[in-house]
């Protein structure tokens, strides 16, 4: 399992690529939640992570709504700690860029809907 793990990292450019990657899906996502009022993100810039992508909607009915919605397309685990509430996209090395678009598209689609 090491060794396909290993061979996967290595056809991606090694760490390097890796962490090229792993900047752009989460930039393409604090892009998306920077871009309008709608979600807000939880923490500052300079400490934001590339792995949970954490964010709020105007109000809690709303991010439960988000939530049954994306299930229903498919994106599932976006409920946030049970302790702190709002959203959480866990961007995980082996996450697709496609999946980030795909949620990107959705938070879009959803503020015109409920904005």
């Amino acid at each position: 399992m090491i060794d396909a793990v290993c061979k996967w990292i290595e056809s991606l450019g090694g760490l390097e690529g890796i962490t090229r990657r792993n900047e752009e899906k989460a930039r393409g996502l604090y892009d998306a939640i920077d871009a309008t009022d709608f979600y807000r993100g939880h923490a500052a810039p300079d400490s934001r992570s590339k792995m949970n992508v954490t964010f709020r909607l105007p109000s809690e009915e709303l991010e439960k709504q988000f939530v049954k919605e994306a299930t229903a397309r498919s994106m599932d685990g976006l409920k946030g700690h049970r302790d702190v509430g709002g959203l959480r996209a866990s961007l995980y090395n082996a996450f697709p860029l496609e999946g980030v678009h795909a949620l990107v598209e959705f938070m879009r689609e959803f503020e015109t809907k409920n904005g």
